[in-house]
């Protein structure tokens, strides 16, 4: 039984009596360890199989674990989510307990805060009514009565996506209907088991005479509420083992917390702990990675991270690549998919991850042109949305009636006809607060008014019929039948699951981290939101990222924070750079920032002194040290500064600030790379100018381009 484990799985497998913790690194085996662990313990007689309750939180997890211990001789275990654990208990014992049947479970709570709604006079739409049913579950699962839900939110920093106050009132609302037709939500499954292991001491004692033996797996999303029932269970005793990941808690929006993993030891003071650390999944490369993202985290979460060691041969360096815009983004990922299935690489086990599901849509299209097979996952296809197919028939209404359409009498283009028919379907010019259905009802309109303003310039004069007609061809394309394909995911759908290669597109600063992210622990839900991205990946390993939405749009985007220092030429000042030889991409073509190399602190060329002030470290020198400018090749540089300014329509800075061409007027650089250490001078400006520049310095005339990409 015991055959097969590294010395810490073995350990953990062997760890049988008290209260153990198991930390446990993604990919490092944590399901075969305590899948071993029991049928361990029943092999050796410790542990009855009918004595040990597993739970854990998914259904698929469940059956998984179920399986793993048939195969090992403990198939009389029960492994159950929470939710189904306590169902089956508060069946059994409901007669006993309160008498009479069981209320009636809702299968769906929609309907019921729909109507709830309506007695409180207050109208929701169908978004609104999720988001409303999402944050009447994160109440009762943080043991939030209606009277507090308002304070409750304000002490958590939560983002309402209505008035709390009248939230507040559709939820007490909604707990009366239920006790009025005698019906239970799954939220109360737990809650009501609670109160009866509570208040009937009998009955308490009755299920722990039967289950004297709990494991916990994904301990780091534990809610308060399955935490005071998991302490009902256990009692005055202590046979318990949680395993989890505090760096993968990345549904605190469901009221998930990892304090209780982080506080296990507190609670347990003679806890065995064991830490799981063996990456079998991914190569050094990856992990290396990942141990960097974590390495800049901060809040309780980070000061217990693992370091995870990884246990296969090296393999290729993940590679970051940057993009002009999101098309080429997506083509190129696309492009990059297709060599990898030419190489041999299954499409199956291909995965593309996205910050939100409304980015879908262009990698749809993408996959679909290069001929590529695909599946969504956790969502519908881009075009089977239920706001899509809603916004599709109003525009094809709207070019039937042409200019008999009121909508569209101020509109003067396209993409303000497109505009002022999906306002009609809950678009707005700025997005709403916060995250839930209608962010992502918003979210997928704004991708259409997108896609609206792309066609428009790629076609200019194109009508509404255009575009309907071009709509409908692409929902044509992706809408063909898969079996076998790649993967499209969000990163939240992705967690539990792996693939040979991972593809984390669209890092940009207010997509990751998203743009509604504003508390530190937001944020810091974030940066392991990417990790868990990361952690999926076997063995190849693509982070790309659009300087700008559209074609010759502005390039003003800014990769992700999360990377700096990890990505090739974005290192701090004695930061570690991610990864060897690792390069940045752009449109496939290696570029300064693979020239650059590791960064150390930034010193005065003059005087040697360390600088912090950002104009100094621009300058190499400090302030006040000597500066041996040529003062003519200033001169020249910002005349021909403010030529392709003008050319650009652009003001001057845009293209170099003034501390940047008095650095390169000091250093006089020649080669691409010297060009490429000055501060101000980054990937995307010293392919778009650095000819000039160094033409320039060289005492020649800038060649004759227009300054563009």
């Amino acid at each position: 039984m015991l055959d097969g484990l590294d010395p810490e799985q073995r350990e953990v497998a062997t760890a049988l009596h008290g209260p153990v913790c198991v930390l446990a690194g993604a990919g490092t085996g944590k399901t075969r360890a305590i899948t071993h662990r029991i049928a361990y313990g029943v092999r050796a007689g410790i542990l009855q199989p009918s004595s040990v309750l597993a739970v854990t939180f998914t259904n698929r997890a469940a059956g998984e674990m179920r399986g793993r211990l048939r195969q090992l001789g403990a198939g009389g275990v029960q492994a159950r989510t929470f939710h189904s654990a306590a169902l089956r208990q508060l069946q059994y014992f409901w007669p006993k307990a309160v008498g009479g049947e069981l209320p009636r479970l809702l299968e769906r709570k929609v309907q019921l805060v729909a109507e709830a709604g309506a007695r409180c006079r207050i109208r929701l739409d169908r978004n609104e009514l999720r988001d409303v049913t999402s944050e009447i579950e994160w109440a009762k699962v943080t043991q939030t009565v209606p009277s507090d839900y308002p304070a409750a939110v304000a002490k958590s920093l939560r983002d309402a996506p209505r008035d709390p106050a009248e939230i507040g009132q559709i939820y007490a609302m909604y707990e009366q209907l239920k006790r009025d037709r005698s019906a239970i939500d799954f939220e109360d499954v737990l809650l009501l088991t609670v109160g009866i292991l509570q208040d009937r001491h009998d009955i308490a004692d009755q299920i722990r005479r039967q289950y004297q033996h709990f494991v916990v797996d994904e301990y780091q999303d534990v809610s308060p509420l399955q935490q005071r029932l998991l302490d009902l269970w256990l009692g005055d005793r202590d046979s318990l083992c949680v395993v989890g990941d505090a760096s993968q808690t990345i549904y605190s929006f469901t009221g998930a917390t990892p304090d209780h993993l982080l506080n296990f030891r507190t609670r347990h003071p003679g806890a065995t702990v064991v830490k799981l650390v063996r990456d079998y999944r991914s190569t050094p490369q990856v992990v290396h990675l990942a141990n960097g993202l974590l390495a800049q985290a901060r809040g309780r979460a980070a000061e217990h991270r693992l370091e995870l060691i990884s246990q296969r041969d090296p393999g290729p360096e993940p590679v970051f690549a940057e993009y002009a815009d999101e098309p080429a983004e997506a083509e190129g990922t696309a492009r990059r998919i297709r060599d990898l299935i030419a190489a041999g690489v299954p499409a199956g086990e291909i995965a593309v991850l996205y910050r939100i599901n409304a980015q879908s849509e262009v990698y749809e299209q993408a996959l679909a042109d290069a001929g590529v097979p695909y599946q969504l996952r956790g969502a519908e296809r881009f075009f089977e949305r239920a706001e899509v197919r809603e916004a599709g028939v109003a525009l094809r209404g709207a070019a039937r009636a042409g200019g008999n359409d009121s909508l569209l009498d101020d509109a003067e283009d396209l993409p303000s006809q497109v505009r002022a028919v999906l306002s009609t379907k809950g678009w707005t010019t700025e997005p709403p607060a916060g995250s839930g259905a209608v962010r992502d009802r918003w979210e997928s309109l704004a991708a259409l008014v997108r896609l609206a303003e792309d066609f428009a310039r790629a076609r200019p004069g194109a009508t509404l019929g255009d575009l309907v007609a071009e709509l409908d061809e692409r929902a044509a394309a992706q809408h063909a039948p898969t079996v076998q394909g790649v993967t499209l995911a969000s990163l939240h759908s992705a967690k539990g699951l792996e693939w040979d290669a991972v593809f984390l597109v669209g890092l940009t600063e207010g997509m990751m981290p998203i743009t509604y992210a504003k508390t530190d622990e937001q944020v810091e839900e974030e940066r392991r939101l990417l990790y868990v991205g990361v952690t999926r990946a076997r063995l190849h390993l693509t982070l790309s990222w659009a300087l700008a939405r559209s074609p010759g749009g502005r390039a003003s985007r800014r990769p992700t924070r999360f990377l700096t220092g990890l990505r090739p030429g974005s290192a701090a000042p004695g930061a570690r750079t991610a990864g060897g030889g690792a390069g940045i991409e752009r449109g496939g073509t290696a570029t300064a920032g693979a020239r650059r190399g590791r960064r150390g602190p930034v010193r005065c060329r003059v005087c040697g002194a360390t600088l912090t002030d950002a104009g100094e470290m621009k300058l190499m020198r400090c302030e006040d040290c000597p500066s041996d400018m040529d003062e003519a090749l200033y001169e020249r540089l910002r005349e021909w500064r403010s030529e392709q300014a003008g050319r650009l329509g652009q003001p001057p800075y845009c293209v170099f600030t003034d501390k940047t061409l008095m650095a390169i007027a000091e250093t006089v650089p020649a080669t691409d790379g010297e060009l490429a250490r000055i501060s101000g001078v980054g990937v995307r400006k010293l392919d778009r100018f650095g000819a000039d520049v160094l033409a320039i310095c060289a005492g020649q005339d800038p060649g004759e381009g227009d300054g563009e990409d």
